[in-house]
């Protein structure tokens, strides 16, 4: 079985010397070069074509995500772990959007590393899980956004008409139940149906239900 190839990008050389240490006690494993600045990586990077590069956030000059964009954009068959001694959700995610396929901290045990290096050169994505939760509530706040933005070109009263078409209502009832004549309804209705772009009653209120209108309603 072929040795996975090791590019160390730190600009500590004790840390360099640390993780080359462990990584060589592992016969899976060669490092084939180390660096101590994003120059110096895609130097090595275009010299040795390593399977994987381990490297800090935080380095001088070109920061380690930039330098994770270009790797992954010129060379898309290496892959990038992100290691750092900080869990900044801005970091985080900086480091996914720039293609990298780990994201790990300095503190993790050196068998999580073993593992998480396995697991990238498997082809997977890893996340410490020190910051795999923080992913998960983004993902949920990036979906709750996207479906209240599904509803920010109607009114409040055209939300409370909409949810209660959604609920079946007929004109009639929406004007008892809001204390508005038929006729508003109607109008608020015919705008509602405009404004989402769709044709009919039934097809603004499967809109309403697939983008979970009610928890966007202001009593």
């Amino acid at each position: 079985m072929a040795k996975q190839r090791i590019l160390l990008v730190d600009d500590h050389e004790v840390v360099r010397l640390g993780l080359k240490s462990l990584l060589e006690r592992h016969p899976q494993f060669e490092v084939v070069g180390e660096a101590g600045s994003s120059r110096e990586a895609m130097e090595q990077v275009a010299a040795l074509l390593p399977d994987v590069v381990v490297m800090d956030i935080r380095l001088p000059g070109q920061s380690g995500i930039e330098a994770c964009e270009e790797i992954v954009g010129n060379y898309p068959a290496i892959k990038v772990i992100m290691l750092t001694s900080y869990a900044e959700d801005e970091m985080l995610f900086s480091a996914i959007r720039a293609g990298a396929s780990g994201y790990i901290l300095k503190q993790i045990g050196s068998e999580d590393l073993v593992r998480a290096l396995e697991a990238v050169g498997r082809g997977e994505a890893l996340l410490d899980p020190a910051v795999t939760q923080r992913v998960f509530q983004e993902v949920r706040r990036a979906v709750k956004d996207e479906e209240a933005s599904a509803f920010s070109h109607l009114s409040q009263q055209e939300k409370h008409v909409l949810l209660l078409v959604s609920e079946g209502k007929t004109n009639r009832e929406i004007a008892k139940a809001l204390f508005l004549g038929e006729g508003t309804v109607r109008n608020y209705v015919s705008s509602i149906l405009s404004k989402l772009g769709v044709n009919n009653r039934a097809e603004a209120a499967a809109y309403a239900v697939e983008h979970s209108l009610r928890e966007y309603i202001t009593l």
